[in-house]
């Protein structure tokens, strides 16, 4: 409790912020409880911040006003007990700085000019406990002198603390001599403590991957967060022995733009950072899913044509890391070059008469090159692609870059001398990607393509595209241009064979450059698309039929992906549409290497083993269909008869007769004999015919060329009554997912079916034979008592998933070609999901007969095959519409206890 014999009078504090009543709080803890008074203040003063963040007030003046307050609080605090002028009450860290954001911690150093702990330890403690009791959130340290400069030289963090100091309570010659001590003329001289904290760093990235562009970015930690913007405060302040920021423009350190640029995006995440207080209720830095919408709305972002709120949101927040981390990373590197490595270049090349190379690194001959040679500024990124030992760009040439960058005009883009320099670029032989990588980190692609600058940082609200457009348009083409590599062929053969062989490489490189180009404008991106890619070949003086092929691999370039994933590619008439659209192997090579990349650069679990052996299948059977003749339709009766016949003679060969074959087939669809491989098919045979009658066949192995790729499971019944959502529920309890289900009944209601499964890891599961022996047991006992199967499926939903509520999609057409109804059904992944929808097909006496399921990130768009109960396509239009309106009703009712969205009132941060 606080000491009431002090005979101290409280005095005003002349710092303290204008709308705290001091003369008001100073007579209530003469006369109520200081316990109460403390609160009060504190809750007051709480909502009095919150309300001016609310109605869109400056987060710089919010934080900084707030410590101002924290300080006199504080100060009040300290006074309720007896000291002398032996210890002070010091703030450090980011409270030290002067910024406290709502939950932050409130750090503070009590400090004492000799090591004399037991003479203030029960006055220390009641102070801590009272600042506990009125709940403050402090961090403390109890340190004489002695102990700050031990503390400081054995621990880089400790001294980065020390550097940020301000008295609060105390003599103030104190607090400066533990700064001298533990200055860079004592301990960590400017040189060692920047190497310390560019090592700190480099570990801090690591953990975040070091990418700006993280799903759920920590806006304090993460590449580009606040705490890079405080390691150039740290290291440039400790250098120049400068006190705030702006000191640094006087030093010669930081330019006015820069400064202005840095202060732009802090207050930007601060803004962020005070919304995530705010809406959390405590001190949370993580940007998870659970508060990006949330905080959309509260700064003022509504959703337009093309682009959802969250979006615009999330685009800004990348924009501002990706500006903050160009920034750092370049004054940073200057601090280097042009202070700790000052006079010590050892050799010096020159290339022509704009630039020079310094030990390694490219550099422009003054400062007065880019203002004199617009061209430079693409020209410099030329000589790095065709110069392998080039390691890097200097700081002072970047810096020049970043001054300059406006220079690129539509005259500059005009110029035919800039355009063959981009084209120059785009054919270098050396590390292409990580040329237009930093093109894109300086400003200088977005500026010279227009159409490319608008999609920097754009993003798209789900979990299936990890980066933003222009981070995955990158990605694509790194993935492009690794092919060369032995080790990405061993992993991709087929896509580094053809890659390798291209007359013209860059051309895959403009298609990938553009095939999301107009993702966020509305209307369809890949044929928006292909109109840009156009005018880019048009200005760029490429030959009509180059213009042509960009044009359709722009626009098509989702057509491989999808028929792999939704259409039965077993099919021959599948193969000859999909043949007679492409047209030649010229257009095959070129979309293949481009959708592989494309399907490795969007997530990387998205390319799977199982898909890739659906991709490469679809790759080689149109191959051979190009080389065959498309004049005519392919006679699927033609290739069902041989491969019947290759069944034949592998059972002949078991001493299985034809007609014992015939008879267990019956009727079976000749899509059976399509789909599924004639190897597999007589083994499939060969069970039935050993089986006991009455008893369900259940076959399972893992299947593959030459690794496994998925596991196969065929079930056989002479039932086939309801068994579809059986076997899902069972399978999905089990862990696993269906990949492909092939279903196949005859007119004496027996089942031919075949699933192939991976389990949550997106790996086979044919080695791990407990698990393939529970497989087999659950689904025999369930296709033989199915009352007892448990249909309501509990597996656990993610924290992520949970917050994507997306309502069902849902459309249905008859195709002519495979005599079915198709039903594509778009919706949040969830589990028991395909079990749910199989009930509904069985209410609906519906006919499955194939299922292509695809989950991309939070969202499953599954593909059915249907028939009605007389095995016709749906014609009932009434039935039709019923059954797209039950499945969207049962399936979003599911997913109504998933997290909801808060309505909060919104401020306008642009």
């Amino acid at each position: 409790m606080p000491d009431h014999s002090s005979t101290q009078i409280l005095q005003p504090n002349n710092q303290a912020p204008i709308f705290f009543d001091q003369k008001r709080f100073i007579e209530d803890l003469q006369s109520c409880d200081p316990l109460s008074v403390f609160r009060n203040a504190l809750n007051a003063a709480r909502k009095h911040f919150d309300n001016r963040f609310l109605e869109g007030e400056e987060a710089h003046a919010l934080v900084n006003e707030a410590a101002q307050f924290a300080d006199v609080i504080l100060g009040f605090a300290w006074h309720q007990y007896q000291w002398d002028e032996d210890i002070s009450l010091i703030a450090v860290g980011g409270y030290g700085r002067g910024e406290l954001h709502p939950h932050s911690d409130i750090d503070l150093l009590i400090l004492m000019r000799r090591n004399q702990p037991q003479k203030y330890r029960e006055r220390i403690e009641n102070f801590l406990t009272f600042l506990w009791d009125i709940q403050l959130k402090i961090g403390h340290s109890v340190r004489s002198l002695s102990q700050c400069v031990d503390e400081a030289k054995a621990d880089i963090t400790v001294a980065t603390n020390l550097m940020e100091t301000r008295l609060i309570c105390g003599d103030t010659k104190l607090r400066e001599k533990m700064l001298k001590k533990t200055g860079p003329n004592k301990i960590w001289s400017s040189a060692k403590f920047y190497r310390g904290k560019i090592e700190e760093q480099k570990s801090r990235h690591r953990k975040h991957h070091d990418t700006e562009y993280n799903l759920e970015p920590n806006i304090k930690e993460a590449p580009g967060g606040l705490r890079d913007i405080q390691l150039i405060n740290w290291t440039a302040k400790r250098h120049f022995d400068a006190y705030r920021r702006s000191q640094l423009v006087h030093k010669g350190f930081l330019s006015e733009e820069e400064y202005l640029t840095l202060r732009r995006d802090e207050e930007f995440l601060w803004k962020v950072r005070y919304g995530l207080h705010y809406i959390t209720d405590r001190g949370e830095e993580r940007l998870l899913f659970d508060y990006q919408r949330k905080l959309a709305s509260l700064l003022g972002y509504s959703d337009s044509n093309g682009k959802l709120a969250v979006e615009k949101f999330m685009q800004r927040y990348y924009q501002t890391v990706l500006s903050i981390r160009e920034l750092t990373d370049v004054l940073l590197q200057y601090l280097d070059e042009a202070i700790y490595r000052k006079n010590k270049t050892k050799v010096v090349k020159q290339i022509n008469g704009r630039f020079v190379i310094r030990d390694d690194y490219l550099d422009a001959v003054d400062d007065s090159t880019f203002a004199n040679h617009p061209s430079a500024l693409l020209e410099l990124f030329v000589i790095m692609g065709e110069t392998e030992s080039i390691k890097g760009i200097r700081a002072s040439a970047i810096r020049q870059i970043r001054l300059h960058r406006k220079l690129i005009d539509e005259d500059f883009r005009n110029d035919p001398a800039n355009r063959e320099l981009f084209m120059r670029l785009l054919k270098s032989p050396f590390k292409l990607s990580w040329q237009l990588k930093l093109m894109n980190r300086y400003g200088i692609l977005g500026n010279y393509l227009p159409e490319f600058g608008k999609i920097v940082g754009q993003t798209q609200h789900d979990l299936f595209h990890i980066y933003p457009v222009d981070v995955h348009t990158l990605e694509l083409i790194t993935n492009i241009r690794r092919l060369v590599r032995p080790e990405e062929a061993a992993k991709f053969p087929v896509s580094s064979h053809i890659f390798k062989n291209l007359p013209k490489p860059e051309l895959i490189i403009i298609a990938a450059l553009y095939h999301d180009i107009a993702k966020g404008r509305g209307g369809n991106h890949s044929i928006l698309g292909a109109v840009d890619v156009a005018n880019f070949g048009e200005r760029h003086g490429l030959q009509k039929q180059e213009i042509s092929l960009l044009q359709w691999l722009v626009e098509n370039h989702l057509l491989m992906s999808t028929i792999a994933q939704r259409e039965d590619i077993s099919d021959p008439d599948v193969i000859y549409k999909f043949a007679r659209h492409v047209g030649d192997q010229m257009h095959l090579d070129h979309l293949w290497v481009l959708t592989v990349a494309d399907i490795n650069a969007t997530n990387p679990r998205l390319w799977t083993d199982w898909k890739g052996a659906l991709m490469r299948n679809l790759y080689f059977e149109t191959k051979q269909a190009l080389q065959d003749d498309l004049a005519e339709p392919v006679d699927k009766s033609a290739w069902v008869r041989n491969a019947r016949d290759s069944v034949l003679a592998l059972l002949r060969a078991a001493h299985i007769s034809e007609f014992q074959a015939t008879e267990v087939w019956g009727d079976v669809a000749d899509q059976f004999f399509l789909r599924e491989r004639a190897e597999d098919i007589a083994t499939f045979t060969q069970s039935i015919i050993a089986s006991t009658a009455g008893q369900p066949v259940i076959l399972l192995r893992d299947v593959g060329v030459e690794m496994p790729v998925a596991t196969q499971i065929f079930v056989y019944t002479s039932d086939s009554n309801n068994l579809f959502p059986i076997i899902a529920a069972i399978l999905d309890k089990l862990g696993l997912n269906i990949q492909d289900a092939r279903l196949q009944t005859t007119s004496d209601n027996r089942t031919f079916d075949v699933f192939y499964v991976l389990d949550e890891r997106d790996s086979p599961i044919g080695s791990d034979k407990k698990l393939c022996e529970n497989i087999i047991s659950s689904l025999r006992k369930g296709i033989l008592e199915p009352t007892k199967v448990n249909m309501d499926v509990t597996r656990r939903t993610s924290r992520r998933l949970k917050n994507f509520t997306m309502k069902t999609l849902v459309s249905l057409r008859n195709d002519s070609e495979t005599n079915t109804t198709i039903l594509q059904v778009i919706t949040p992944d969830r589990s028991g999901l395909l079990a749910q929808i199989a009930s509904i097909f069985s209410r609906f006496e519906l006919i499955l007969y194939n299922a292509k399921i695809s989950t991309l990130g939070e969202r499953v768009e599954d593909t059915f095959y249907l028939r009605d109960k007389n095995n016709q396509p749906l014609t009932n239009e009434s039935l039709s519409t019923q059954i797209q309106q039950t499945i969207r009703k049962e399936l979003d009712s599911r997913n109504q206890n998933t997290a909801q969205e808060s309505a909060f009132p919104s401020i306008n941060i642009r």
